[in-house]
């Protein structure tokens, strides 16, 4: 194993939040949300952080997503099809007054056609404290991430199952706000059973980074999160709530759900 990165300053609120949260001995729930998938997904949101959610990752819809499953994808086309766009998104979330921080997940399309400054704005107006660019590399991240930590904006990078020790070193030190451990290898879904590879990427980063780890992408049950919370910080889950939503639960459907996986964290 290589040594553990010490990255104890921040100047990020979100990371702060969540460090706080770590400190208590909470484990992190972050549940995923499709921005403007129907009439009621700002309902659902202030359902879920009343549910007990940490932080709350808001999807901004867009035509040719890489990491998004069926499901993600189904949600993100209704959405599309309503006429949403990331403005419209952004200067919704404005009337929001909840007391969890939100992060923008999207595609590296959107943010470079709009232009950092343009987009910068709308995060801002927003209330987002994160972002998460499942498209954009190590390499190529650093304008948008010194640009974002200018602002006050956390952005946050994914690891890898299958990412060596000294990459996974390098992607944390660069990550703010929190290091997303991915699951599995492939797209966003549910499954009937955790992936082994949820497990070991979780112990790889907690023993090289102290940084908040939370492990997303395949988890579907409060069962699963509490076998990956084990090791990890924290969950994010998506496609198990989005496809609640699609099934026409509403925000009382996602208050239950979180609820449950709320309680199945607290357990540990």
């Amino acid at each position: 194993m290589g040594e553990i990165l010490i990255e104890n300053e921040t100047s990020c609120s979100l990371e702060v939040r969540l460090r706080s949260q770590r400190a208590k001995g909470r484990k992190i729930l972050v549940p995923y949300v499709t921005g403007g998938y129907d009439d009621s997904w700002l309902e659902t949101i202030q359902a879920i952080a009343e549910a007990g959610a940490d932080a709350i990752e808001i999807g901004i819809p867009f035509s040719d997503p890489i990491m998004d499953g069926p499901i993600i994808q189904a949600a993100s086309q209704q959405a599309l099809d309503r006429g949403v766009t990331p403005a419209s998104i952004f200067a919704q979330l404005e009337k929001l007054d909840i007391d969890v921080p939100l992060i923008a997940m999207t595609y590296c399309n959107l943010v470079f056609h709009s232009g950092f400054e343009r987009f910068g704005g709308w995060l801002s107006m927003g209330g987002v404290t994160g972002t998460i660019f499942p498209d954009l590399p190590l390499e190529e991240s650093h304008k948008w991430s010194d640009y974002a930590e200018s602002i006050g904006i956390a952005n946050i990078l994914l690891v890898a199952p299958t990412s060596s020790i000294s990459r996974s070193q390098e992607i944390a030190s660069a990550s703010r706000g929190f290091v997303y451990g991915v699951g599995l290898m492939g797209v966003t879904g549910i499954r009937a059973s955790l992936a082994e590879s949820a497990s070991k990427v979780a112990s790889s980063l907690k023993a090289i980074t102290d940084r908040v780890v939370l492990v997303g992408i395949g988890i579907s049950t409060p069962q699963q999160a509490k076998e990956v919370a084990q090791v990890s910080d924290g969950v994010i889950v998506g496609s198990a709530l989005v496809k609640r939503l699609l099934d026409g639960e509403g925000p009382n459907g996602a208050y239950a759900f979180i609820s449950s996986l709320r309680s199945g964290l607290d357990d540990l």
